[in-house]
């Protein structure tokens, strides 16, 4: 493994994150990605379905760089509306599972008052550790 979770003792059990990622390998930084197909075209007005699939558009930079979900160890979330993200979590944690079965990588997210492209409500990007001989 290319990476240890650290949570120190006093902290609470974090839900859905890390509170830090530790490793070593080939660093992959992965630029903000949104919720678009491989036409560029934005997948859907729902929120879940825009957040999925832009972090299938992370994952899938992970994967063309020879890395694995499990090699993410930080990604940062611009939402443009808190109350849909939290409408959608439910939705997002089953697709989480699916695509990232239970690695947390470190997290944040943030509110923002609007993205580039015209109808995106998500952006995510990230930093990998890949192993050094992928």
């Amino acid at each position: 493994m290319a990476h240890k979770v650290v949570h120190p003792a006093q902290f609470p059990k974090p839900r859905g994150y890390s509170n830090g990622m530790m490793g070593v390998g080939k660093a992959l930084f992965i630029s903000g990605q949104i919720g678009t197909d491989q036409d560029a075209r934005i997948v859907s007005p729902d929120f879940a379905t825009q957040f999925l699939q832009a972090l299938d558009n992370v994952i899938e930079v992970v994967r063309a760089a020879g890395g694995a979900t499990t090699h993410i160890i930080k990604l940062l979330v611009f939402v443009t509306n808190l109350d849909a993200y939290r409408t959608a979590t439910r939705a997002i944690g089953e697709g989480w599972r699916a695509r990232m079965d239970r690695h947390y990588p470190a997290m944040s997210l943030v509110r923002v008052a609007g993205l580039m492209e015209p109808g995106a409500l998500v952006e995510i990007e990230g930093i990998a550790l890949l192993p050094r001989n992928s």
